[in-house]
């Protein structure tokens, strides 16, 4: 069994630093991949639900909501009413 490595202060930061670019580039990868096999990804885009195909042609689905941020930490409940 080989010995656990020990990182420094600073190298740990800078990995982590570099997580949110690592994450842009996999979810790019991602899309590109269900395009490439589904030829279609649904997405939103300024308010609404589109479907992209592999063609380049994009058919309106649906309005969603807007988004909000919720800061880190707080918790946030939808109830849900039902008729």
């Amino acid at each position: 069994m080989k010995p656990k490595k020990q990182f420094s202060e600073k190298a740990l930061e800078s990995l982590e630093s570099r997580i949110p670019q690592m994450a842009q580039a996999a979810f790019s990868q991602a899309h590109l991949k269900a395009l490439a096999v589904s030829g279609k990804v649904l997405q939103v885009s300024g308010g609404r639900l589109v479907e992209l195909s592999a063609e380049g042609s994009v058919r309106v689905i649906k309005s969603v909501e807007p988004s909000f941020r919720v800061q880190a930490g707080v918790k946030r409940v939808r109830k849900v009413t039902r008729a």
